[in-house]
């Protein structure tokens, strides 16, 4: 069976995709001490083999030491890093594939089991997420000061310096899965007073919107980036469906070139939904405020589903994760006729 809107291409500034279908980042704890692995290059050749896929999104690397969320999670902290992260992106241009990195600090979800070091969030409170009950969480966590922020600011904008001289063709920022930057959007956890404060939306995509600035003034104008947001917590008092027009108008005025969908303090499930494309309401709320491309993620699994959310206007991309992660030859038995 053709599907045809997933077929179509996409122009992303001076980057084609060659079709919708994208493979939304998923971490596999396949890196050895921060650094790319032979088995993690295997893995990404096993995805991108064929060049089916329009884009990849790798797995997120923490940007700072205290920032790390696991074991064995890819690190972009250093410059040591990035000839690794070279080799991964080589792998995957070879099956003629785009592929963006994401960036990420844990914040309150990080666990000293895994650093050895404090952990900080934007305010002293528990964080209600899944990731923060790993490894030990979750962890009171220390209020980050104001000067913290702009250090933080600026490991952002390191490490989109070393994905873009890495050879990626664009950075995705986390702010997603209450982790540090979802942490500051979700009433749930920033209860601030300052300029970050948790109690207008100003305030909680004050931190985003700073990074995203400073990540354009590093890296240029065409070098792509995305922001992948938790746009609702679907918890009582945290981030709510209603604020997204506003938010994602703010988001897209920051320079962002693409925004790509998810749940917050729910991560990467929606409460009682196991429908395919449970994020759906989310990602059309955005749609129908901003004009950037809008990717859609959460559990779809088969291509006529994946057509028929870009055929309603629903996205622009579509994200296919697990399933393919069960099934690499997904892409090919949808796309191969394209």
């Amino acid at each position: 069976m053709a599907f045809p809107f997933l077929q179509q291409p996409l122009f992303l500034k001076s980057c084609e995709l060659k079709n919708r279908l994208v493979l939304p980042p998923m971490a596999t704890e396949k890196a050895s001490q921060g650094i790319v692995s032979q088995e993690l290059c295997h893995y990404y050749e096993s995805m991108s083999h064929g060049g089916y896929l329009g884009l990849i999104f790798i797995e997120h690397s923490y940007v700072s030491p205290e920032g790390q969320a696991s074991p064995h999670q890819l690190s972009i902290a250093d410059d040591t890093t990035i000839s690794g992260l070279s080799r991964l992106v080589e792998v995957i241009h070879a099956n003629g594939v785009k592929v963006i990195a994401q960036i990420n600090h844990a914040g309150s979800a990080a666990s000293p089991n895994v650093t050895g070091l404090d952990v900080f969030g934007p305010s002293a409170v528990l964080n209600p997420a899944p990731a923060a009950k790993r490894h030990g969480g979750p962890v009171l966590p220390k209020t980050l000061s104001l000067e913290a922020i702009d250090q933080l600011v600026q490991n952002f904008a390191d490490a989109a310096v070393r994905a873009q001289k890495a050879g990626f063709d664009g950075v995705e920022i986390h702010s997603a899965h209450g982790y540090l930057l979802n942490q500051f959007y979700s009433p749930l956890t920033n209860q601030r007073t300052d300029t970050y404060t948790g109690s207008n939306l100003e305030g909680r995509t004050r931190l985003q919107t700073t990074i995203c600035r400073e990540v354009r003034k590093r890296v240029g104008h065409n070098f792509l980036l995305s922001l992948r947001w938790g746009a609702c917590d679907y918890l009582e008092a945290g981030a709510s469906i209603e604020e997204i027009p506003k938010a994602a108008q703010i988001f897209a005025d920051a320079g962002i070139d693409l925004l790509s969908i998810s749940g917050g303090m729910c991560a990467y499930n929606r409460p009682d939904h196991t429908e395919q494309g449970w994020f759906a309401e989310l990602a059309l709320a955005a749609r129908k405020a901003v004009s950037i491309p809008i990717l859609l993620t959460g559990g779809i699994k088969d291509g006529q589903t994946a057509d028929r959310f870009l055929a309603e206007g629903k996205a622009d991309l579509i994200g296919i994760g697990r399933a393919i992660l069960h099934d690499p030859t997904l892409p090919k038995k949808l796309l191969a006729d394209a």
